[in-house]
């Protein structure tokens, strides 16, 4: 987690040599984002990440050879890995749900404003997945039937270790809502709900509120 005002270190993966120029050069208008490297394809992403040491890898999910997905999946095996998130031309692309359970901190449409990508990157620096609650719904709302029994059984199970407090938590995350929203309806502060989030991600072997939301979706909570 880089703290506020500290240098972000981005690892930028696509096979396209334009978007990576053009994320460059964005990125390069900022004081504290620093590209530190390039890779065009997954298969160069764990060596490109042991030699430059990225807080945030942008991963484009189609490439050839091996795919942002199966990428993500083994950078975040990683001891102490960094926060991935993924590009895509598709809001409803399967891919994009794929990684965010394989544990990417959120996703970039590649026609995102400049903007935006930029304060994405400083949000899932910072711990926070960049989906706002509305692209949260979005995602979960085309999640793909096939096995979904597996899953509910599954997300039944795991949730089930949680205590009746961090559940309500649990299920509030699932609908997408921010601390803000979660600490007015449940009636604590906001670093309460923090506290319980830490502590749900933990106890659950989750890596960051999407999981989290997936997870409360596919239990049906």
């Amino acid at each position: 987690m880089v703290a506020v005002g500290e240098l972000t270190r981005v690892l930028i993966v696509d096979d396209d040599a334009l978007v990576r120029a053009g994320l460059t050069m964005i990125l390069s208008g900022t004081d504290d984002l620093r590209v530190v490297g390039e890779a065009a394809d997954g298969i160069e992403v764990s060596a490109a990440v042991a030699a430059c040491a990225p807080d945030v890898v942008l991963m484009d999910i189609r490439m050839p050879r091996l795919d942002g997905l199966a990428a993500t999946e083994a950078l975040r095996k990683r001891p102490d890995p960094p926060e991935v998130i993924v590009l895509t031309t598709f809001d409803a692309d399967e891919y994009v749900l794929r990684a965010l359970r394989a544990g990417a901190g959120g996703f970039l449409l590649k026609d995102t404003p400049p903007a935006e990508i930029v304060r994405a990157i400083r949000s899932v620096a910072a711990g926070e997945p960049m989906l706002s609650p509305t692209v949260t719904r979005q995602l979960i709302a085309h999640v793909a039937e096939a096995g979904v029994d597996s899953r509910k059984a599954h997300a039944t199970r795991l949730l089930g270790q949680l205590s009746p407090r961090e559940l309500e938590v649990a299920e509030a995350v699932g609908r997408g809502a921010s601390n803000a929203e979660i600490a007015g309806e449940l009636f604590m502060s906001v670093a309460t709900v923090k506290a319980h989030v830490s502590r749900i991600l933990t106890r659950l072997g989750l890596n960051n509120r999407v999981q989290l939301a997936l997870l409360a979706h596919d239990a049906g909570t």
